[in-house]
């Protein structure tokens, strides 16, 4: 059945974002576009609720221009002329009476979920319909304060001297060994999507010395909890002349600025998410993986050095501490080919997990570079040293002693924002079960 509005070819001419437009305004002729949230009529007037990415206002029109859009939808787009006047809402501080307003896009209903999330929608739908989710404002807070961490982090590192670099996402040689990695073909010959920086990162303390980088990565785990994606974003830094102690630093400096930043200048979205969001105590408490199976064996765990620590074990370690802490010295046996050990211990490496109670957030130490040594230690985790000839060149070069590490963006989301499900703070997940949209 055709509308009774025409949708017509209109440039959108915006004027103003609604974030812009105060009482001080009144009387200012402005346009504004955005998406209609309620429509009600009430009388001779009709009040219209209006919403741009940054705000919400009231349109009122009267009956003349109000026929202009009768029988349009919630969620349609709209473009308004009008005037700034006072109003007597509660919840607007002022108000723009219309003197056009065109509709630019129609939204059919019934829509697939409620954009406003007055109806709770499963988390699978919002997903499937992701671009509607943003207009739920809880979702876009969320998003805004994602961004915000993403300025901070690049700021922070940049201030440390830090240069951002981009390294390849597909390879061809398993970097750290070949477990977990997505294989393709390439023209012709086997490849693999990158799972870290790992190697790339390294050769660059050469020239650059201190490098980060802010990408996607890719793990082929077959995990399916709240914790796990198949692609994820990962913060990676590499410093020359820096040990695990020095990195262990730059990270606790990276995540107080980050805390700082959001809890200051995101107040709004905390308000809409309903969570405040508190800078952690620091510095941060570091706990040797010895003093970890000392504390984990007097609760029964019956774990003996050398022993990896399981989901469980972890989460008996976060009832103790609930905050960010550092899981430091860890057995050798248990870290990449490329993890330093101790001088005074070769059976202990110069490493560290971040974690956030139960949550590991970061993992990193200080790295060989000693060819000689990286190749020993290839052939003691069965991998064939002449498939990484290509990065043991580059220790050849004059390589720095380095040390470095890797976060996960998405987990430290969940804690800034308070939630347990990485899918909430990344825009279109990827897991064993969703490949779209």
């Amino acid at each position: 059945m055709d509308q009774p509005f025409r949708m017509i070819y209109v440039k959108s001419n915006r004027t103003h974002n609604i974030e812009d437009i105060h009482a001080n305004m009144k009387d200012q002729k402005v346009v504004i576009c955005g998406w209609i949230e309620d429509l009600r009529k009430m009388g001779k007037m009709t009040f219209l609720t209006l919403r741009d990415s940054t705000g919400i206002t009231q349109i009122i029109l009267t009956d003349d221009v109000s026929k202009s859009i009768d029988g349009v939808t919630r969620q349609s787009v709209v473009k308004v002329d009008g005037k700034i006047q006072d109003t007597k809402a509660r919840d607007f501080e002022c108000e723009v009476k219309a003197s056009e307003i065109n509709v630019l896009s129609k939204a059919v209903h019934p829509l697939p979920i409620d954009p406003l999330g007055r109806l709770e929608s499963h988390i699978d739908n919002r997903l499937n319909t992701r671009a509607l989710d943003m207009r739920n404002q809880k979702t876009a807070s969320i998003f805004k304060i994602r961004h915000h961490v993403l300025t901070t982090l690049r700021e922070t590192l940049s201030k440390k001297k830090f240069v951002e670099i981009t390294t390849p996402k597909i390879i061809g040689s398993a970097s750290e060994g070949g477990a977990n990695l997505f294989s393709l073909d390439y023209f012709g010959k086997q490849a693999y999507l990158a799972q870290s920086p790992q190697l790339y990162k390294e050769q660059m303390t050469i020239g650059l010395e201190r490098v980060f980088e802010i990408a996607s990565f890719y793990r082929a785990e077959k995990s399916h909890t709240g914790r796990h994606l198949s692609e994820f974003t990962s913060v990676d830094i590499e410093a020359a002349f820096m040990d695990y102690i020095d990195v262990m630093n730059v990270l606790e400096d990276l995540v107080l600025d980050t805390f700082k930043y959001v809890s200051e200048n995101c107040k709004k979205e905390q308000e809409i998410i309903g969570n405040k969001i508190t800078v952690p105590n620091e510095p941060f408490k570091k706990i040797t993986y010895s003093e970890a199976l000392d504390e984990l064996n007097r609760k029964d765990a019956k774990l003996e050095f050398g022993d990896d620590l399981l989901d469980s074990h972890l989460r008996i370690l976060g009832e103790n501490h609930p905050e960010f802490y550092f899981l430091t010295d860890w057995p050798i046996k248990l870290k990449p080919f490329y993890i330093s050990e101790k001088e005074d211990n070769s059976e202990i490496s110069e490493s560290f997990d971040l974690q956030f109670g139960y949550l590991e957030l970061s993992s990193g130490g200080t790295r060989l570079h000693n060819p000689e040594k990286i190749k020993t230690r290839l052939s003691e985790q069965d991998l064939d040293p002449a498939k990484f000839s290509e990065h043991l060149q580059a220790f050849d070069w004059g390589m720095p002693p380095h040390a470095g590490w890797g976060l996960g963006l998405e987990r430290l989301l969940t804690v800034i924002i308070g939630i347990d499900n990485v899918r909430e703070v990344i825009l279109y997940p990827r897991d064993p079960e969703r490949l779209k949209p």
